[in-house]
């Protein structure tokens, strides 16, 4: 998680990333995610340290995952 943080950081559309753990619940984990635009997020899923630490680590340990895609209302 550190490194696919650092790393998902350093990208030039990156605005905010941020894994939370819930609290009272240590087996779950909420990454807030923020983009500048789509084209961004697309970029983030196609890069190198998505596809090594997100779909090749991070994903292999998790029992589900959900996605919500949130739109500003300001």
């Amino acid at each position: 998680m550190r490194l696919l943080a650092a790393a998902s950081r350093q990208e030039p559309g990156c605005v905010s990333y941020i894994p939370h753990l819930v609290e009272g619940d240590p087996d779950t984990v909420l990454i807030y995610e923020q983009y500048r635009d789509a084209a961004a997020q697309d970029a983030h899923r196609d890069s190198e340290h998505y596809k090594q630490f997100a779909v090749g680590g991070l994903f292999q340990m998790m029992k589900e995952r959900s996605v919500e895609n949130l739109h500003a209302l300001l």
